[in-house]
């Protein structure tokens, strides 16, 4: 077994460790579980949010074991990288493996559990959500200082950032899911247009975020919407194949 515990959150060790000895068989599931599966625990007041990521195939066990690091740790170690540069994430608590011979079984990343009001999804699926084009714009500006600051989230998804409503008419951001990301020096207006491109289908929302992300770097709306659709039309068809493809995969199979 290997893992790395946050001293500086005030919650017991032992205890987040007894959490992740007994997973299968206490706390509370959150989400649906399909891929990697998560579990809600009260520990010494907190809410914590326990993250068993789906056992490895073959491959995986040995890369995980040797030559890269496991999804869990990318986790932890990128969550104390955001919180570094002052991005939103919840609290990083502990990264755990385990492992065997062969490679790696198991593995878990621990955090705090974070309430959001709503998520990014929620503007796309609720275009009538309160205040729903000033959250899109807000959004866009955390965006642009994700990218200022060289991050590239890979997986900027719908479902991967929480919103969370602060005083007055102000929202806050914090970045879940955070195995996958790129840190660079300066990232180009390409890839960074292309790091919007899995985020909404609609148009009507591209133009929004095309103007706010104008405003904010000085660069012409026109030239930054044009990229950004692109990618996004790009990303939507690729996309929808896949999902077609599945389906044609599944209909043999039976």
């Amino acid at each position: 077994m290997n893992y790395i515990f946050n001293h500086q959150c005030n919650i017991s060790e032992k205890k987040v460790l007894d959490a992740i000895k007994h997973f299968e068989t206490k706390g509370v599931l959150f989400g649906n579980g399909d891929r990697n599966k998560i579990k809600l625990y009260e520990v010494d007041g907190f809410t914590i949010n326990i993250k068993s990521f789906k056992v490895p195939n073959f491959i995986n066990k040995v890369a995980y074991k040797y030559f890269r690091k496991s999804k869990a740790r990318r986790s932890f170690e990128y969550a104390k990288i955001l919180e570094s540069k002052g991005i939103g994430t919840p609290e990083p608590i502990m990264y755990l493996e385990n492992f065997n011979w062969l490679g790696l079984q198991d593995s878990y990343y621990v955090s705090q559990h974070l309430d959001c009001d709503l998520t990014f999804r929620e503007l796309v699926e609720i275009p009538e959500y309160p205040s729903n084009d000033s959250i899109l714009r807000q959004f866009t500006k955390f965006s642009f200082d994700l990218h200022q600051k060289g991050i590239e989230f890979k997986d900027h998804s719908p479902g991967n950032t929480l919103i969370k409503q602060g005083e007055h008419s102000d929202y806050q951001f914090f970045l879940v899911d955070l195995n996958r990301m790129n840190f660079h020096d300066t990232m180009s207006f390409e890839l960074r247009m292309k790091n919007l491109s899995r985020l909404t289908p609609k148009r009507s929302m591209v133009e929004v975020m095309s103007d706010e992300y104008s405003k904010c770097s000085g660069i012409a709306y026109e030239k930054i919407f044009t990229l950004m659709w692109h990618y996004t039309e790009d990303f939507q068809k690729k996309y929808h194949r896949k999902i077609a493809l599945k389906k044609k995969f599944k209909f043999w199979k039976r």
